[in-house]
């Protein structure tokens, strides 16, 4: 199943796996894949104790970090965290506090027990700080954009440190950009897939990239389950899968038990995209959460980062008391449509000889139907 982008960055197998678990990105590497690890919502000082976590245990292994810095976003003209944040918090209309607060307080949410302040980085001058503590790390091979193309220094940087960078990308003009930047790589999302994506499914999407950026590397992401969907996609010429929704009900996962209910009730019909959380249209379990912000006799969500910093007191909450009351009626679970295929709670390394056992038949079937010479 290898590929050369994997021969180029080392690894066995070409299955990429995205996660905001650090023991995730551990057992996949571990078990021939990529762990990248999510650092959205971490301030610099909790991703160095991620990543010293991740050092200390994935030996001579190779792991990313994925970041989220938008081409555009409300205060992108401030020059310093607290700049922006003091922006960002004051253009908050208190009409939008009070509904966040109401869904969360009629549905049995408990109150965060202290003012912990906002660590989001949907930044430029945020996400910096990220990129800088990551490229300290020798096992750090990739650094991942999830929202556009990297600024130029950023690029540059990476490229210093003789590291890759890629990025995410919805729709084949976001992947020509890319290109056009400088990337190493691009992740092509069909919008089947978790978090934001675009809205092109992946059957369509996945082979016009790949054409458009050639020779460029192009990763397959959106709705990628199985073993038969990873042949599908290195069939189409794809370098490798980049996966995220499979590993939320993993055995290593922090996920909370309700939360792990939540995903084996689900079926693929039970996800919405909605810009509720983030600001940006982002694919997640729909809930009275997602619903309430689509009524017309209510807010609007706010653009990006505005709506994050507004619903991050909620993203805590509802994770942290993932079981109490009807918490899941308004929590926030990005997952893609592949959620109806998660069924059971599995271990990364039984899911990756899985994905790998069923590559393996399903290229077997395939050659089966060619004809005797």
């Amino acid at each position: 199943m290898q590929t050369e982008f994997c021969k180029q960055l080392g690894v066995e197998v070409p299955i990429f796996a995205f996660t905001h678990c650090r023991d995730v990105v551990v057992a996949v590497s571990k078990a021939g894949g990529i762990g990248v690890l999510g650092a959205v919502g971490f301030t610099p000082e909790q991703l160095k104790e991620e990543l010293d976590w991740i050092d200390a245990h994935i030996g001579d292994h190779i792991y990313g970090v994925d970041t989220a810095i938008p081409q555009k976003y409300e205060g992108m003209d401030k020059s310093t965290p607290e700049e922006l944040v003091a922006m960002i918090q004051a253009a908050i209309p208190q009409r939008h506090r009070e509904f966040a607060e109401k869904l969360l307080s009629d549905h049995g949410v408990p109150p965060w027990p202290n003012d912990d302040p906002v660590s989001l980085s949907f930044s430029a001058v945020q996400a910096q700080a990220l990129v800088d503590e990551a490229l300290t790390r020798p096992r750090c091979r990739m650094i991942v954009n999830a929202l556009g193309t990297p600024p130029e220094e950023i690029i540059q940087q990476v490229h210093d440190a003789g590291r890759l960078i890629g990025a995410l990308a919805g729709r084949l003009k976001h992947g020509l950009a890319h290109k056009a930047a400088g990337l190493d790589f691009v992740v092509c999302q069909g919008t089947e897939g978790g978090g934001h994506a675009g809205e092109v499914a992946s059957m369509v999407l996945w082979p016009q990239m790949v054409d458009a950026l050639a020779p460029l590397p192009v990763l397959a992401a959106g709705g990628i389950g199985n073993g038969r969907q990873i042949l599908a996609a290195l069939g189409m010429g794809c370098q490798g899968v980049w996966m995220g929704s499979m590993w939320l009900n993993t055995a290593e996962s922090h996920a909370e038990p309700a939360q792990r209910e939540s995903y084996m009730k689900a079926t693929s019909e039970d996800t919405v995209r909605s810009r509720s959380f983030t600001g940006k249209t982002a694919r997640m379990l729909k809930n009275e959460w997602t619903e309430a912000w689509e009524r017309e006799d209510t807010p609007d969500p706010l653009p990006m980062p505005l709506q994050g910093y507004l619903t991050f007191d909620a993203v805590r909450r509802t994770t942290t008391y993932a079981g109490v009351a009807d918490t899941q009626k308004v929590a926030f679970n990005p997952i893609g449509q592949v959620v109806g295929q998660i069924h059971e709670v599995e271990s990364c390394r039984d899911i990756m000889y899985r994905l790998m056992s069923e590559y393996t038949d399903a290229l077997e079937h395939v050659n089966s139907l060619m004809p005797e010479a």
